[in-house]
């Protein structure tokens, strides 16, 4: 189990991952050398427009799609790779995944019952018929369903129960890790409130880690402890959740920052489109990784680069202390 400088526990670790997919001979890297630690019992989050690479990456932690290059470590294990059959329950037993879709991620033709239940049934987690059906009534008494709904299909429900099923289906497994990809995308606004906070609960009472795939930062402020942002495949920007809001370096955070809508039309009128465009910036000389500017936050740039973050973050900071 790897530990980081300031003793906290490394629980998952994702080092120079690559992911590539081939079409017709076509080589398309969707991940390029993504690199970050989550630590144990903190809220991690992933965030990116679509097509960015935040799902591909979630889906590589649980295997479900294949890595090209890099590795991740799971306490310290590598989990990506040929596995034998022990260690692959292993990390399907301890990772689970909240996905965006809570209609197609539920089989149509079960019952909520077998739903919910067939992480207990593939891994034998109970020990006898009343024991999975007590697991079964507590997994959905804790987000807010009844025992009663067992008997029901998954197309009787609405959205926002969709997911909470979902998202008892992950927790009867009692995982220790959590990739929810955009779990509230799908769903109204009144109802995006409530899973978060059921998510955040469950968070409190059973000390579990998330990685936290969304693309609305106002979103993944509330949320999240750290926040890194992802841009074509390639991570760009680290830092705590307020570091971030309050020192954004990376001009594609900028951009993500800007497209956050504003409460008081006043301030949405004034605001600057900030659109990022990779092709502008000069990679000639020395060629950009990511770096760590301030203790925790991270940037991918060059020397140059470097440099000239560095003059902004201390306008900043001078700002900062000013107001």
């Amino acid at each position: 189990m790897s530990v980081n400088n300031n003793e906290r526990e490394v629980l998952l670790s994702v080092n120079h991952l690559e992911v590539t997919f081939y079409n017709n001979k076509k080589r398309f890297r969707a991940v390029k050398n993504a690199c970050f630690d989550i630590y144990k019992g903190e809220t991690f989050a992933l965030v990116g427009e679509s097509g960015s690479g935040k799902t591909t990456i979630g889906r590589a932690i649980i295997r479900l799609n294949h890595t090209s290059d890099g590795e991740i470590l799971y306490k310290g294990k590598k989990i990506n790779g040929p596995l034998n059959k022990e260690e692959k329950l292993n990390v399907v037993r301890n990772i689970q995944m909240i996905f965006q879709d809570p209609a197609a991620s539920l089989n149509e033709r079960a019952t909520i019952d077998y739903c919910v239940s067939e992480g207990l049934y593939n891994f034998h987690l109970y020990d006898s018929e009343e024991d999975r059906e007590n697991k079964v009534d507590r997994a959905l008494e804790s987000v807010g369903l009844l025992p009663e709904h067992k008997s029901r299909y998954p197309h009787e429900f609405s959205g926002g129960q969709r997911q909470r099923i979902g998202i008892a289906r992950a927790m009867v497994m009692e995982p220790e890790f959590i990739i929810a990809d955009e779990p509230i995308s799908a769903l109204d606004v009144s109802i995006r409130a409530q899973v978060l906070n059921l998510m955040n609960k469950f968070k409190e009472e059973r000390g579990l880690t998330y990685l936290f795939i969304a693309h609305d930062l106002s979103v993944v402020r509330y949320f999240s402890d750290r926040i890194a942002v992802i841009h074509k495949g390639r991570i760009v920007e680290i830092a705590p959740t307020e570091d971030l809001f309050n020192y954004p370096l990376h001009p594609y955070t900028h951009s993500l920052l800007q497209a956050v809508p504003m409460p008081d039309p006043r301030i949405e009128k004034s605001k600057e489109l900030v659109i990022y465009d990779e092709s502008k910036r000069d990679f000639s000389g020395e060629k950009p990784q990511l770096r760590e500017i301030r203790p925790g936050h991270f940037v991918f740039a060059n020397d140059r680069e470097m440099r000239e973050y560095e003059a902004k973050l201390s306008e900043m900071e001078k700002e900062k202390k000013t107001v």
